[in-house]
């Protein structure tokens, strides 16, 4: 059962869950200093947290679909070649679609019946949070496919989560709240274009249209990461200029330098896919990397982590200046 209840969480791409957990993190504690109510905004977490899973599995099975319809698939081949875990149980017989279909509907099932008890304690301002999360959670598999993945993420990650964890904590809306969402959606959004960008070539040769492969090459389309980090750091200012939070929110620059690495190491990748960078103090954690160089995936994963682990220290110190500057 145990080892069952593992292989589950690693199809669900549990790795991905601080997406989820550290966004929240931030509105919770915003929403706590405004005397919210901390039982339905954990409560609210654990429904994000169960989408999130879901659409990932759902969005595999898409990909899977749309993958075996080629003529030329070859499982062994793309198996062989393949960098990326995503599909892989499937391909390889470990996970039936069945499966993922049950699994994934457990998911949402059990994030609907959470959805409703918020929505008979809040109100009926939850049910917009609700409906727009729902509605980007079954269509992303398709829009993802047409240059959307970015925005539904950042529309998912922003304004519906910060909006819908503090409406349930406080049963009010606030701008406040949809601008105090800007940074760390931002760096969420970074983390899916390191995906895309890392799967420049299988996605061009399934058909998938990103805006990373928009570009000529893995290392042109690096001009939006760029762009993207630049805007993570600017926006704590615009907080400040709206006087939202003060200037204790520039804790965040300390992540600069980890940033700054990820470009580097990104840039690498995009000139030689099978480069691993040195693993140095500040890239922790990584976990199973062993496991990783052995089934040489670690060039591939390394990048996950880094971006990963640049959004949770980011969001970390984002929190800990929410903290600063309204609560002592």
């Amino acid at each position: 059962m145990l080892q069952k209840t593992i292989q589950v969480m690693e199809c669900s791409r549990i790795f991905s869950l601080p997406m989820s957990i550290l966004s929240w993190l931030a509105i919770f504690t915003y929403a706590i200093i405004d005397s919210g109510n901390c039982w339905y905004g954990i409560l609210a977490l654990i429904g994000i947290c169960l989408v999130h899973l879901g659409t990932n599995l759902v969005d595999d099975y898409f990909d899977y679909k749309f993958l075996i319809k080629q003529v030329d698939f070859d499982k062994a081949e793309y198996l062989k070649n393949s960098q990326k875990t995503k599909c892989r149980y499937l391909i390889n017989g470990v996970m039936k679609e069945s499966d993922i279909l049950l699994i994934s509907g457990g998911y949402f099932l059990a994030a609907l019946l959470i959805g409703i008890f918020l929505y008979l304690k809040c109100g009926n301002g939850i049910l917009y949070f609700m409906a727009g999360g729902a509605a980007i959670a079954l269509i992303y598999p398709f829009i993802s496919r047409i240059c959307l993945s970015e925005l539904a993420v950042g529309l998912a990650y922003g304004p519906l989560l910060f909006g819908g964890v503090y409406y349930v904590m406080t049963g009010t809306y606030s701008k406040s709240v949809f601008l105090l969402s800007i940074p760390t959606m931002i760096m969420t959004i970074v983390l899916l274009y390191i995906h895309t960008v890392m799967d420049y070539e299988y996605d061009c040769n399934e058909g998938k249209k990103t805006v990373a492969n928009l570009f000529d090459s893995p290392l042109d389309s690096l001009i939006v990461l760029k762009i993207f980090l630049i805007l993570a750091y600017i926006a704590p200012i615009v907080l400040c200029i709206f006087n939202i939070v003060d200037w204790q929110i520039f804790l965040v620059y300390l992540t600069i330098p980890l940033a700054v690495d990820l470009y580097s190491s990104m840039s690498e990748f995009a000139c030689n896919p099978d480069n691993v960078p040195p693993r140095k103090w500040y890239h922790v954690p990584m976990e199973n990397f062993d496991k990783l160089v052995e089934r040489g995936e670690a060039g591939f994963m390394m990048r996950m982590y880094q971006s990963r682990n640049l959004m949770i220290y980011f969001t970390l110190f984002f929190v800990i200046g929410i903290i600063f500057s309204l609560a002592l």
